[in-house]
């Protein structure tokens, strides 16, 4: 099984989700170094791509044998939308561009970008047009987006079917409501209507914990093939047993304390490379150790040191100290993993809700930061 995505092949069906602060270069390249996929940049701003925002631009890095190079943008107005995609274009910045229509956090829902954006279709269908009309068919754009803002008001069909009729190469669903944020379960029978509803492929996201999760998804939804978020965090091997699973192979057998202290510290190594700096990546990998050892038994005080590591040296001496013959914890295995918060309101730009049909682009709606 595979997904064809314009002139692109991506085999296993398997995308690895924009994740902020997470999915940067050196990231993506220790899940590469797993299985195959495709891995897409944290979400950037078209606003500061346009602008040529620094930060954005040291953001969009990719390795230099990463192909297809996928970039996901956020945008707002879709002639700011439009300048970003003609830019990505013309300066060969990327090989794929994703739309993010997902993003329930109220800094982005209450300007009516991400998950709010689809309940106003017609700036929606515009915006889609427009990043599509500036690819011109040099790259394939696609929109991941959540069922809508909440279970009153849900957008999921109409808006897969605006992409679609926009020229998108694909459409992903995230089964959960802006308002769900992470929480609960994902309703997989959305991702069945949706892919009854279209003819282009449809990608299924939310609780792929495991590789025979996505099979199962596949299986009962009909999904063209999966996006994987916080699944792979701490666990990037996620990503050989996904390649195996869609293969009809055996999953590898799983990794013991010290092959997972391994993999972390090759993380911690290639964002070295990417950082230029020791210290920031170590600083960055202080995020990952509660996620890597997840479900281990290992005392609180070396936790606690690992997650304030300063230097590769100082990393090997703490990883050193771990029983590397400790099974993996079973009881970990199909839990859920990074963010799961509670349901809460979604932050909503005045009258958003009241008039569906203005394709007015909101006051001050094109964020200037750059993104993630």
């Amino acid at each position: 099984m595979s997904l064809t995505l314009g002139p692109h092949l991506v085999d296993p069906p398997v995308v690895l989700a924009p994740m902020a602060g997470i999915t940067n270069v050196a990231f993506r390249q220790l899940c590469r170094e797993q299985g195959g996929g495709l891995y897409v940049c944290e979400m950037i701003t078209t606003r500061a791509l346009v602008e040529r925002n620094p930060k954005t631009l040291k953001m969009i890095a990719f390795g230099g044998d990463e192909r297809p190079r996928s970039l996901q943008l956020y945008g707002v107005d879709p002639d700011v939308t439009a300048a970003a995609v003609r830019m990505i274009v013309a300066e060969d910045l990327a090989d794929h561009v994703d739309l993010n229509f997902g993003c329930p956090v109220p800094k982005v829902t209450r300007k009516g970008g991400g998950a709010a954006l689809p309940w106003r279709r017609h700036l929606f269908a515009r915006l889609v047009r427009a990043a599509v009309d500036a690819a011109g068919g040099a790259v394939p754009v696609t929109v991941k987006m959540r069922k809508g803002i909440d279970d009153d008001h849900l957008t999921y069909v109409e808006a897969g079917l605006a992409a679609q009729d926009a020229g998108v190469a694909a459409v992903a669903l995230h089964a959960r409501t802006a308002a769900q944020r992470y929480s609960g379960t994902a309703d997989w029978e959305s991702i069945a209507t949706l892919k009854q509803a279209l003819d282009v492929p449809v990608l299924g996201n939310g609780d792929i914990w495991e590789a025979e999760d996505a099979l199962r998804m596949v299986d009962q939804t009909g999904a063209d093939g999966v996006v994987v978020g916080r699944g792979c965090l701490g666990r990037p091997w996620l990503f050989a047993d996904l390649e195996a699973a869609f293969a009809g192979r055996p999953t590898r057998k799983l990794p013991t304390l010290g092959e997972v202290a391994h993999v972390l510290r090759r993380h911690a190594e290639l964002l070295t490379d990417a950082f230029g700096s020791e210290r920031d990546a170590c600083v960055d990998i202080r995020k990952h150790v509660a996620w890597y050892l997840k479900g281990f038994p290992v005392g609180a005080e070396l936790r606690r040191s690992l997650a304030m590591v300063s230097t590769l040296a100082e990393l090997d001496d703490l990883l050193g100290k771990l029983d590397a013959d400790t099974p993996f914890p079973l009881e970990t295995l199909g839990q859920p993993r990074g963010r799961t918060n509670a349901p809460g309101k979604v932050h909503l730009p005045d009258g958003w809700l009241a008039s569906r049909d203005t394709d007015l682009v909101p006051e001050g709606a094109e964020m200037a930061d750059s993104g993630g």
